[in-house]
């Protein structure tokens, strides 16, 4: 009998998805198993009637893999217990009632391992669906925060440090143009890794991120310092999660998003003299073409769960660490807090020494 796969991809998007979903079936189809992808994260299983799609090499024609995004969809916001009926309109199902469609899904479908590509959450979530339904889960990390507990690299990161900095580079010819300083807000909420890779790699005269403390002063006098050594703009790169001077938080309109930290300091800058101007570059930092580094990831970490599923391993998380694909229980997993930028390591040091205001470095 063929043995017959799934894979979804949960939470926010990224580049590599689509990499590490062609890569899944590539591996998948070497040992003549079947694959199918269920649509728009575990939804696909607990809708009537299922959204899935089967996935065979020849798929792959089109070139889905070099796309950014999720050829399967995704969900991050929706609440699992309101589902569409097929005549569009809505039901509510009570855990009980989502364990069962979660189950008669894969059973209908023929699946005995699934492979979920998002965060540890979404692992942990749809773990539970799998032992109750009596088959085996394996886990790929993804984040453009680079903050997944237990590896070094996940799926998206490389890509988004290239968007940021393109970005960067952007705004520096504009600001240039202007004798202006520009504030780039990029995404990360508790952990600073894309601001801080962005943003030395796009030359930032200022860095803040949400493990280092900083004064207003700080980024005053360093503007202040490249201006009065002639140089014609500033950059400013921040983190969502930084928070303000005062020790708080800025939210969007809907009360839970980190949004609007450029703002409040190009209204402070203005104030002090500065011609400055805010730039949010949100949600196309989980965009673009997937790079060399995010495509190789996305092959190991597919090949690594293919494997894996081939033992009869079970709840299991591929990892990168050390320069080698590995993998990690998740349980173990769920017990490590998400990785944050170390204050005192390698790269913050490296900013320091470049001249760059990261905050108040030892």
């Amino acid at each position: 009998m063929t043995k017959k796969i799934g894979i979804l991809t949960s939470g926010g998007d990224c580049s590599g998805l689509n990499s590490v979903i062609r890569d899944v079936v590539f591996a998948a189809t070497q040992k003549g198993w079947d694959v199918v992808g269920i649509f728009d994260a575990t939804d696909g299983l607990f809708s009537r009637p299922m959204r899935y799609r089967d996935l065979k090499v020849a798929d792959f024609d089109f070139p889905y893999a070099a796309l950014g995004g999720t050829m399967l969809g995704t969900n991050n916001t929706g609440n699992p217990h309101i589902q569409k009926k097929g005549d569009g309109t809505t039901e509510e199902l009570t855990d009980e009632q989502l364990n069962e469609r979660f189950k008669a899904g894969v059973q209908e479908l023929g699946i005995s391992a699934l492979v979920v590509v998002g965060g540890d959450g979404s692992m942990a979530i749809v773990s539970k669906y799998c032992k109750m339904a009596g088959i085996s889960m394996i886990g790929i990390p993804k984040t453009i925060d680079n903050d997944a507990p237990g590896t070094d690299m996940a799926i998206g990161f490389s890509t988004a440090i290239g968007v940021v900095t393109n970005a960067l580079d952007n705004l520096t010819t504009t600001a240039t143009s202007h004798n202006r300083i520009m504030v780039a807000e990029v995404m990360g909420r508790g952990a600073g890794h894309l601001a801080l890779e962005a943003g030395v790699a796009g030359f930032a005269d200022v860095i803040l991120i949400p493990e280092v403390k900083y004064t207003y002063e700080g980024v005053v006098n360093k503007l202040k310092e490249i201006q009065k050594a002639g140089k014609r703009f500033g950059l400013v790169v921040v983190a969502e999660g930084v928070k303000t001077p005062e020790g708080k938080h800025i939210f969007a309109a809907n009360g839970k998003t980190f949004q609007g930290v450029s703002q409040y300091f190009v209204e402070h800058l203005q104030a002090d003299g500065f011609n400055v101007r805010a730039n949010v570059l949100g949600h196309i930092q989980r965009a673009g073409v997937p790079v060399p580094g995010d495509r190789l990831l996305a092959a190991r970490f597919a090949v690594r769960a293919i494997e894996l599923i081939d033992k009869g391993e079970n709840n299991r998380v591929v990892a990168y660490q050390d320069g080698e694909v590995t993998d990690m229980d998740l349980n173990a997993v769920l017990k490590i807090a998400n990785t944050p930028v170390d204050p005192k390591g390698s790269l913050v040091q490296t900013a320091k020494a470049l001249g760059i205001y990261i905050g108040e470095v030892e």
